[in-house]
């Protein structure tokens, strides 16, 4: 997938902007607050329908602005041509080739895109609610059906929630409502669990081969961690689904007492180690934020095994704190990955990039 050109109005720092990537690699540098990260969040926007440094439409607009609109022209291997537009002005609205988009969710996976920001080192350290998230966007921007699941698991976790809170406060005789929710939930909860089990793994072997191409001399390893219990891939999606049935049945009186369900998809989370100890307790900054950018890279390869669509690269500030070995060997693999788009706040000059100073963008606009 490449991004031919992309217009903002009135979205964070930009007023009135244009910006023409070429289809390699594009390193944006200029000083920190002049409006970098923000080019790479309006293209976030037209792949995925929200940014990636704040999911809140609002925060977008320019200040004192009324409204924001971003305009996106995309072209895929097979030379597809894509228009995307992002309205909003109270809400949101999203039209891709003059045809309005509902729900959003429609829209996912149609322009493939990896991104890389320092706060998402949180994968790797923080709570498990941001590695769910990362495997959750994974998967949904290739498989269609997993994204309906998730999408029908929330609503379902919910209407069970809110049966066992009403169980609770009124002290209500237990009839077979709750169970057919639970039953529900079970059938969904397996669905989901096998392909994020299924991703865990695929995404480690493509992890493993990025490390030996950086010549990174560390051990990483990724186990999916199910609330339910020890699973693998030869585990089948019915004998987890009885599993889940049973462990609902199990933790009825806890989950009536807490009124809410404590078990399935919502409280799993990924497990990272590297050289067999977790990575979040014991390695350093730098080994940490090697790990993130080698699961970016691998979760490129995934997406572009799984698609056959290369997916465009949106790195964020991703050279800081490497030293020039490898920074070099990561530019050399992004060289194969297709168009990438990255921010610096320096200027930096390796041959076959497009540099482009922010800075004098601004001032051809104004031009």
């Amino acid at each position: 997938m490449i991004l031919k050109n992309i217009s903002y109005e009135n979205f964070r720092n930009h007023r009135s902007l244009t910006f023409e990537p070429e289809n390699g690699i594009n390193l944006i540098y200029g000083p920190n607050g002049s409006g970098k990260t923000s080019i790479l969040e309006g293209i976030h926007y037209c792949a995925l329908t929200k940014g990636f440094v704040s999911a809140n439409d609002q925060q977008c607009l320019t200040f004192e602005a009324e409204y924001f609109l971003v305009n996106g022209h995309f072209i895929s291997e097979n030379d597809r041509q894509l228009t995307v537009k992002i309205t909003y002005k109270k809400e949101k609205k999203i039209t891709v080739n003059h045809s309005e988009v509902k729900p959003f969710s429609q829209h996912i996976g149609t322009i493939p895109c990896i991104t890389f920001s320092p706060p998402e080192i949180s994968i790797v350290n923080g709570s498990p609610m941001e590695r769910r998230r990362f495997i959750d966007n994974s998967i949904c921007q290739t498989d269609r059906k997993y994204l309906d699941d998730l999408l029908t698991y929330r609503r379902v976790l919910s209407q069970r929630n809110t049966l066992l809170a009403q169980i609770k406060e009124h002290s209500e005789e237990r009839d077979n409502t709750l169970s057919i929710w639970s039953e529900q939930l079970s059938r969904i909860a397996a669905a989901i669990i096998t392909k994020r089990v299924r991703f865990t793994e695929e995404i480690l072997q493509r992890l493993y081969g990025i490390y030996k191409e950086l010549s990174v001399r560390e051990e990483p390893s990724i186990l999916y961690r199910c609330s339910v219990g020890s699973i693998s891939k030869e585990d089948k999606e019915e004998i987890l689904y009885h599993r889940l049935r049973q462990k609902y049945k199990e933790t009825e009186k806890t989950d009536i007492y807490r009124a809410q369900t404590s078990i399935g998809p919502h409280r799993d989370d990924m497990l990272i180690k590297m050289n067999e100890k977790e990575i979040g307790k014991y390695a350093s900054q730098g080994q940490m934020r090697t790990f993130l950018i080698g699961l970016k890279l691998a979760q490129h390869r995934y997406f572009n095994e799984k698609l056959g669509e290369k997916p465009i690269c949106l790195l964020d500030d991703i050279f800081s704190e490497l030293d020039t070995k490898r920074t070099e060997d990561i530019l050399a693999l992004l060289k194969t990955y297709g168009q990438s788009i990255i921010t610096s706040a320096e200027k930096k000059t390796y041959g076959g990039i497009n540099e482009i100073s922010i800075e004098n963008m601004k001032k051809e606009k104004r031009l």
